[in-house]
């Protein structure tokens, strides 16, 4: 009687171990086998190269199940899976989407209230996020559609150090609205002349400690 197969595990798309097979899930006749542990890399029937990853107490795994043959590796599976989290993780935090943070004006806004929004909206732009900038004309305030425009572009201008304008300011209604988006090469400036300082400091303390 030939030897049964493990059976293979549920595709469950929100857990990356799934997508991998391992050991005896592998269906192909052979395997081409690639890695640091692999003295003579190359093609092996899949009998051998599951014979070498019990060996050495590992897994095979098919790294790149659409080649031919499938290319595998023998390796610690948890750990290999810990690894991919890992660097899953790290790639979601550095592409996580904008977001667009909201700031109301009205043409009547004075100069303490405009100080006040616009502190808001440079931490925001500083954080990586959108301005979404917008004066509200309530009733018969749609008169003083200059005095808004003239608020929108004093925040532009305030601004202009960390954001650009994605989106000039455009009458939508009742609301005239402007995007700001930040630099991007604003933080890697900042980032730069914080990692010059940073150097400069530690070199300071060097001299210092050896006078």
């Amino acid at each position: 009687m030939g030897k049964r197969r493990r059976k293979a595990r549920p595709n469950y798309k929100d857990d990356i171990k799934f997508k991998y097979r391992i050991n005896e899930e592998i269906d192909a006749p052979q395997v081409r086998l690639v890695g640091d542990n692999i003295p003579q890399q190359g093609i092996y029937p899949i009998e051998e190269a599951l014979r070498m990853a019990r060996e050495m107490e590992l897994d095979l795994v098919e790294v790149a199940p659409n080649a031919d043959p499938p290319v595998c590796r023998i390796i610690d599976f948890n750990k290999f899976i810990f690894e991919k989290k890992k660097k899953e993780k790290e790639q979601k935090k550095k592409t996580q989407q904008t977001e667009v943070k909201e700031i109301r004006f009205t043409p009547m806004t004075d100069d303490h209230d405009f100080e006040f929004k616009l502190r808001y909206a440079r931490s925001f732009l500083e954080n990586g996020d959108k301005v979404k900038a917008y004066v509200f004309f309530k009733g018969r305030q749609i008169v003083f559609q200059d005095r808004g425009e003239q608020v929108l572009q004093r925040m532009i201008e305030e601004l202009k150090d960390i954001a650009t304008v994605e989106s000039p300011p455009k009458l939508e209604g009742r609301r005239m609205i402007m995007i700001l988006a930040p630099l991007k090469s604003k933080k890697g400036k900042v980032k730069q002349s914080a990692n010059k300082e940073e150097t400069q400091s530690e070199s300071d303390n060097q001299q210092s400690q050896n006078n």
